[in-house]
């Protein structure tokens, strides 16, 4: 998959939102996309282990946490679990760890920064809602794309 969130935004200006500037990359892949999948959860990692061992199809999955800063939504395991099923990327509003095994994944890793504690798993959390954070609602369904220069959103597939 190759593109520029730029050219995408010049090409498409009616077609994308754009995310406010607020995310670091952390993974091996510094260019994904694909459609989105949606969780939100609070400082529970449960539904993101889980969505991410199953097969990933070349979507993204968009995590909602709250924007919290206290632990990890996202690691090396369940890292490598993504890359095995398929998955394009994740993009973390909260905390991710294991950031030296992370960049030597295939997958786009993109979140507000990085804590070496784990999350609680309490099986807390919920599937394909539509979340909002960084002035953009990602809806199941739609598009995700991410790059060095930021996050964009759009309701149809810009690259097909």
């Amino acid at each position: 998959m190759s593109f520029v969130t730029c050219d995408l935004c010049d090409d498409h200006p009616d077609d994308v939102r754009v995310c406010e500037p607020m995310f670091a990359s952390f993974g091996g892949r510094e260019t994904f996309g694909g459609q989105i999948v949606t969780v939100k959860c609070h400082e529970d990692n449960s539904r993101v282990k889980e969505l991410l061992a199953t097969p990933g199809k070349g979507r993204v999955l968009v995590v909602d946490g709250g924007g919290s800063m206290r632990c990890a939504l996202l690691g090396d395991l369940i890292g490598e679990s993504a890359v095995r099923n398929g998955w394009e990327g994740v993009v973390v509003y909260g905390c991710v760890r294991d950031v030296d095994a992370l960049i030597q994944l295939d997958l786009g890793v993109h979140a507000l920064a990085a804590i070496p504690l784990k999350s609680v798993r309490k099986s807390v959390g919920e599937v394909d809602l539509p979340v909002t954070f960084g002035g953009v609602t990602f809806t199941a369904g739609e598009f995700v794309y991410a790059d060095n220069n930021g996050v964009i959103v759009a309701s149809r597939n810009l690259l097909a």
